[in-house]
């Protein structure tokens, strides 16, 4: 199953969001779907007043979103990832994957590495997505890092090259959040003005509940079904990622989804890391970044970022936002 995301992670629409189909007494119309997309639920939820333009709106942005999943998945044997992984320097690719390479190249640079999109080989190494996932060998963890990082993967124009021919492309830690994108460019283009795109924690909030801004209720790390904090937005990306997405455990030890590319091992710094900005797919390589970095380092990155805040919670369950945090923060 293409980007095998569990089915409920990271946010939860709070059910004051869920008023929405009580407003105005029944004069705006509100259209919700959901469906299984890039290994998770999609749901997008809409408003307006005319049905047909909403349901013709959500069909066409699930269309574009399953569009491009198949261009940018690892999983696919046609994608433009698994053909550049596959040749021996790369590979000409569509001009949409070479929009999400490039911004995650940017955020790569300036995280020092922490972002990196050449783990292929170290996630299949793992087996985290799969049903019997393992601890690999130190020697099979170098092993599958040689010939990685960063630098080793560029873009010249259309041409994606890799500077060395193991080399396995993984856009797992920005695709999804490009691809939530473009399904609200489709949207806005059908001239909707208030709705929700929701990809298994990587979301976006398009203008507001008729009344107050979207409430968004981020998870607790710790606590299933337990909500951290509540934050306000309208016009913004919110992202979350969290060693409790995906993981195994094995002697006590939790071995999750989100890797620190200098040990080949997932990164101990933080529990969760969730960050609000512009585009979802900025905040998707930052939330990955962040992670990496850990609290200090990480806030640092942020910053260099203007109109992005975060909240990171510490490997041992500190909090540390953002200096603009609070802004968005609201009352539970």
């Amino acid at each position: 199953m293409p980007w095998n995301r569990p089915l409920i992670i990271g946010m939860i629409l709070l059910l004051l969001a869920l008023g929405w189909l009580r407003t105005n007494s029944g004069e705006t119309e509100l259209v919700r779907s959901s469906r299984l997309l890039m290994g998770t639920i999609v749901e997008i939820v809409v408003s307006g007043q005319n049905t047909g333009q909403l349901e013709a709106a959500v069909d066409d942005a699930f269309a574009e979103m399953a569009r491009l999943d198949r261009l940018l998945s690892r999983h696919y044997q046609d994608s433009d990832v698994t053909r550049v992984s596959q040749g021996s320097k790369g590979g000409k690719v569509a001009p949409e994957t070479a929009e999400v390479v490039a911004l995650g190249l940017d955020v790569a640079r300036r995280s020092n590495g922490a972002f990196d999109m050449t783990l292929g080989r170290l996630k299949t190494l793992w087996g985290i997505d799969q049903e019997n996932p393992v601890v690999p060998t130190q020697e099979a963890i170098a092993e599958a890092l040689e010939g990685v990082g960063f630098r080793a993967l560029s873009l010249e124009g259309l041409n994606l090259v890799k500077q060395s021919p193991q080399l396995m492309v993984d856009l797992g830690g920005i695709a999804k959040g490009y691809i939530v994108d473009r399904a609200v460019v489709v949207l806005k283009n059908h001239g909707i003005t208030s709705g929700a795109v929701n990809a298994g924690g990587d979301m976006y909030l398009l203008g507001q509940h008729p009344e107050h801004p979207w409430r968004i209720g981020i998870q607790h790390p710790r606590e299933q079904g337990g909500i951290l904090a509540t934050v306000q937005v309208r016009d913004k990306a919110v992202v979350t990622s969290g060693d409790y997405e995906r993981f195994f455990e094995q002697d006590g030890q939790r071995y999750h989804h989100i890797f620190d590319p200098e040990t080949g091992s997932p990164a101990r710094g933080c529990q969760s890391v969730t960050v609000i900005t512009d585009s979802v797919a900025l905040g998707d390589a930052l939330a990955t970044a962040l992670f990496v970095l850990g609290p200090q380092k990480g806030l640092e990155l942020l910053a260099d970022y203007p109109g992005s805040e975060g909240l990171i919670v510490a490997a041992d369950g500190t909090l540390h936002p953002s200096q603009g945090w609070a802004d968005y923060q609201s009352a539970p």
